[in-house]
């Protein structure tokens, strides 16, 4: 009898090894077949090419020109180039314009702000950061509050193809808007020929550090959601990108990164 009990406790084991290995082979087919158009999506070159906008010092900066950049985009994009078993090569840009210029061309992901404007080149993630936007005047200014801006002979000096500059450009109705950034936007707030910059709050705070005469507004005009973007036809690439943003911010993975860049102006969505 027990050699029987044996023999049947053996058979049991050996056909739920089996059932099981079959389920597996089974549900391992499409998993690998999506794999594959994932490598072929982000790892054509060998390496997983990465576009970063240097315009966003909470996402990446560099302290020279061949620096190891730091960031948070560049923190994501190595654990996702980990995950791929390769490395993260990165591709810089001024702006997040230029980045979406260069899409399905030199990087095979991209950290840029997520904007309608731009949907119909990239495809984009859930936002894994958002920063915030604000701006800066002159300590003389009577601009106050954010209620201020917008009204009849103020100036705003914004990127014309930045996330905050495209979005005030359709949500404005009185103000101006210049398109000019970067140093030039410095200069025309300090000759008085705009009324205020705009930008995101960690640049700004920064420049009006180290920039006498300058004040940073309270609040917030608008949250840029940030996003990972790919090629619009990608969407092998977009739904594992998409897996990997989820995961990184339920873990405290992105909540990690954002606290070790040390600025402010920047959260985690939900």
């Amino acid at each position: 009898m027990e050699h029987w009990e044996h023999v049947c406790r053996t058979r049991i084991r050996t056909m739920r090894a089996f059932i099981a290995l079959t389920v597996a082979l089974l549900v391992a087919a499409p998993v690998q077949a999506q794999s594959d158009a994932v490598r072929r999506q982000l790892t054509s070159a060998g390496v997983l090419r990465v576009g970063i906008n240097y315009g966003n010092v909470v996402l990446a900066k560099r302290e020279t020109p061949d620096a190891t950049p730091t960031g948070v985009a560049i923190d994501v994009a190595r654990e996702i180039a980990r995950r791929l078993g390769t490395t993260a090569t990165f591709v810089g840009y001024p702006d997040a314009g230029s980045v979406v210029d260069e899409a399905g061309k030199a990087w095979d992901v991209a950290f840029v702000g997520i904007d309608p404007a731009r949907a119909a080149v990239v495809a984009f993630t859930s936002p894994y950061v958002a920063v915030d936007a604000t701006y800066m005047v002159q300590d003389g200014s009577s601009i106050r509050t954010q209620a201020d801006i917008d009204r009849p002979g103020v100036k705003i000096a914004a990127g014309p193809r930045s996330a905050y500059g495209l979005f005030l450009r359709r949500s404005l109705k009185r103000a101006e808007l210049v398109p000019v950034t970067g140093d030039a936007a410095l200069a025309a707030l300090q000759a008085g020929t705009v009324t205020a910059v705009a930008g995101l709050r960690s640049s700004m705070v920064l420049t009006a550090a180290r920039t006498p005469g300058l004040r940073v507004l309270p609040g917030n005009f608008t949250g840029i959601n940030q996003g990972l973007a790919v090629p619009i036809a990608n969407k092998a690439a977009r739904a594992y990108l998409e897996s990997i943003v989820t995961e990184l911010k339920r873990s405290g993975f992105i909540a990690e990164a954002v606290r070790r860049t040390g600025y402010s102006g920047a959260s985690v969505p939900r």
